[in-house]
């Protein structure tokens, strides 16, 4: 036999015949008429050069051959079935694997906690990995398959990536309580914009560019600031605010959460700025796969409430 001609098709009505005993209700069962079953049974014979069957008054009898082929072929059809449909059930207290979240070290404090607390009553067996962000790289770690889903502000994507929108992630300045520049402050007021134009910032950009989006919001009225120092990481940006007299515009949700841990004031920007859309991204051929699905919906449900 050549099994690189071999038609697989073939052993589905051997396994029906086998079941059924007779090629009429073989048909019937596969939803073929009798001489297409017959017929197929007539290549399997030669392929396998052997009878398989004879008739025994009105039923048909297996060879020995073909007695020996029954319980494999049942068994590796029921296989082959198990393996190319999808799960129908998931359950996170057994399943075990590793899901890959690509984002800065913002979700580090506003995500990965609450993540981990989930995982350990929910999914044990699930490790979340949070990896490294990499500007302008994140669609293509996704094919890459170094990351199961990123978390960027919104954007154009190629037609293979699939979305969905998280929160907004509205801009407040951060200071430290004893930085002189802000004596006259009071926590939560509108920074003036002499004020937060006269300050040294330190701006948080993986890229090590010294503009951002506050640049070009204080363009927009005609004004403009000065960058110091940028930072890959968010919680260098709140270190170097604690430890100096710079200042910092940070989302509002990170501002809020370690502004007690870090001793910083917060202020809303003297110029609006339109709060970026977050989004979560993943590579849709992972659109129907049952852990990512589910890791998805929690890690979705939880950014989903940094809403502000």
């Amino acid at each position: 036999m050549n099994f690189a001609t071999f038609d697989l098709n073939l052993l589905r009505v051997l396994d029906a015949v086998f079941r059924e005993g007779s090629t009429v209700k073989a048909a019937q069962r596969l939803g073929l008429s009798q001489s297409a079953v017959s017929g197929s049974l007539s290549r399997l014979r030669h392929s396998l050069d052997d009878p398989l069957f004879v008739r025994q008054g009105n039923r048909l009898v297996a060879t020995d051959f073909a007695t020996g082929l029954k319980e494999p072929v049942m068994q590796e059809l029921e296989r082959l079935e198990k393996m190319l449909s999808p799960p129908s059930h998931f359950d996170p207290e057994t399943a075990r694997g590793t899901f890959r979240i690509a984002a800065s070290d913002f979700f580090a404090e506003m995500l990965m906690p609450a993540l981990g607390q989930l995982l350990h009553h929910k999914a044990p067996g699930i490790r979340a990995q949070l990896v490294d962000l990499v500007p302008q790289d994140y669609v293509a770690s996704l094919e890459r398959r170094n990351a199961d889903i990123a978390l960027i502000p919104e954007t154009a994507l190629p037609d293979w990536v699939s979305s969905e929108e998280l929160f907004r992630s509205p801009f407040k300045v951060i200071a430290r309580k004893g930085n002189p520049g802000i004596a006259d402050l009071r926590q939560g007021q509108v920074m003036p914009f002499d004020v937060f134009c006269k300050l040294l910032h330190v701006l948080f950009s993986p890229e090590g560019n010294i503009t951002a989006m506050g640049d070009a919001a204080l363009s927009r009225v005609g004004r403009q600031r000065h960058v110091a120092m940028t930072v890959p990481v968010f919680s260098g940006v709140c270190r170097a605010v604690r430890e100096s007299d710079l200042i910092a515009l940070v989302p509002a949700q990170l501002a809020d959460d370690v502004a007690r841990t870090f001793d910083l004031q917060i202020f809303d920007p003297p110029m609006p700025i339109d709060p970026p859309l977050i989004i979560g991204i993943w590579h849709k051929r992972s659109e129907h796969t049952p852990l990512a699905i589910w890791m998805r919906g929690q890690i979705f449900d939880l950014l989903r409430q940094l809403n502000s």
